[in-house]
């Protein structure tokens, strides 16, 4: 798995990509990163890669040629060639999510695109992106940390990076938020009151655990997202004791 990414700031991913558990993805190879520095695609002295908006308005505009220049340059250099997916992250895009993740996961990377400035020309984005991606409702200053991002999602979901089964209890693993995790110490002073970890995890009784999360799981949703309840009924994701459990709930 292979992706390439054009950015004006290369040196942003160094560290996040040698630390943290993720580096298992990285450092061994499993995930090949390639970074491409937009400047060395421009055609003047001065590099330029950006100028100001046809029709006026504020800010500056990444320039088409560089850009088409440098996602030639990589498909170039991938064995995929023009079948590589392009993707560009904008607030207008499709709102990552943890399908999306793995869809990528399961594929053979991609060109990740980061526009700078008031965005990138549109001509490029209709000619070569395929995929627009947004983090949400929100505008960053750059497309490099919607980048990072997405590699972290991915590496977590790659062989050997997590013990197997944590990322299959993750959030939205089953379309469902995880519910709250404790540890040590049992009880736990708070400013003179004492927090206990619930009973039923320290019982022993595997079903009994079990049954508990998915409860804690379920209440959760319900309160801070309702709209994945919904998701997870119409998938029928829910069996008949999840349902009891949630007609019962005091939202």
């Amino acid at each position: 798995m292979r992706f390439d990414i054009v950015t004006l700031f290369p040196e942003l991913f160094e560290a996040p990509l040698k630390h943290g558990i993720t580096r298992r993805a990285f450092e061994p190879g499993r995930i090949q990163v390639e970074l491409w520095q937009l400047r060395d695609f421009a055609d003047d002295a001065y590099r330029r890669v950006d100028d100001r908006p046809y029709g006026g308005g504020p800010g500056m505009v990444m320039l088409a040629e560089p850009l088409l220049r440098a996602l030639a340059a990589v498909r170039a250099q991938r064995s995929e060639g023009a079948d590589v997916p392009v993707l560009h992250f904008s607030p207008a895009g499709r709102r990552l999510d943890q399908a999306m993740v793995r869809e990528f996961a399961a594929g053979q990377g991609a060109v990740l695109l980061c526009g700078r400035y008031e965005g990138v020309d549109q001509r490029v984005v209709d000619a070569q992106v395929t995929h627009e991606i947004s983090l949400g409702d929100f505008v960053l200053s750059g497309g490099e940390l919607p980048a990072l991002v997405l590699l972290d999602a991915v590496a977590r979901l790659m062989p050997g990076v997590l013990s197997a089964p944590s990322h299959q209890q993750d959030s939205f693993s089953d379309g469902l938020l995880e519910g709250p995790q404790y540890s040590r110490p049992e009880l736990l002073d708070l400013s003179g009151a004492s927090a206990p970890v619930p009973p039923v995890l320290l019982s022993g009784h595997h079903a009994e655990v079990a049954r508990w999360r998915r409860e804690q799981s379920l209440a959760l949703t319900a309160r801070r997202r309702p709209d994945l309840i919904d998701a997870a009924r119409a998938a029928g994701g829910l069996d008949r004791f999840d349902e009891q459990f949630l007609r019962g709930l005091k939202l």
